[in-house]
């Protein structure tokens, strides 16, 4: 789980994220088709049972990655599957919410949102166990944290980046990529 500090901005940030998850729309028939292009089939069995929030910030934030490092499809398919492991939670908007302050109120909580602030460690499982390349598996287990030991700065910083830039992208249209 990633962890956040108690703070009234943080607050504005999860509100704007759960806007953005409200928001959240169906990948378009090029949308599937640009995921089809970046992963192998069995990470795209696993991309495809994520929840269309998941999918369409997973989306997003591998749009930022190749924007910042044009042609690594890597890092791509590490930015589509960094947040596989929300799926087994099964909560939608509000749930994530209230786990998330749960935690951040460092209270007790069912097991169901421990899985969902557990989702990292539960979607690096996932990959391993489906042989996901190193890069993805290890940015889906790390990415809520510091860089581990091993891992590339250069990629680090440029699937950080990508997926803070995702988050904060709440303008952006729901169909096939940003406005022009």
């Amino acid at each position: 789980m990633s962890v956040h500090s108690w703070h009234p901005r943080h607050l504005w940030h999860l509100a704007g994220r759960a806007w953005g998850a409200v928001r959240a729309r169906p990948l378009s028939p090029r949308e599937e088709s640009e995921v089809a292009g970046l992963l192998a089939d069995t990470l795209a069995e696993l991309f495809w049972a994520q929840p269309i929030m998941d999918q369409r910030h997973g989306l997003n934030t591998a749009r930022h990655a190749l924007a910042l490092a044009p042609g690594r499809r890597d890092l791509a398919g590490a930015a589509l599957m960094h947040d596989c492991g929300k799926r087994h939670a099964r909560l939608g908007v509000l749930g994530r919410a209230c786990a998330t302050m749960t935690a951040l109120l460092r209270l007790p909580r069912p097991k169901r949102w421990k899985e969902y602030l557990d989702h990292s460690e539960i979607g690096a499982a996932d990959l391993v166990a489906i042989g996901a390349p190193e890069v993805t598996v290890s940015f889906a287990r790390h990415h809520g944290g510091e860089r581990p030991d091993g891992f590339d700065p250069d990629d680090w910083e440029v699937l950080h980046t990508a997926d803070g830039e995702s988050h904060r992208s709440l303008e952006q249209n729901q169909y096939d990529g940003p406005r022009q």
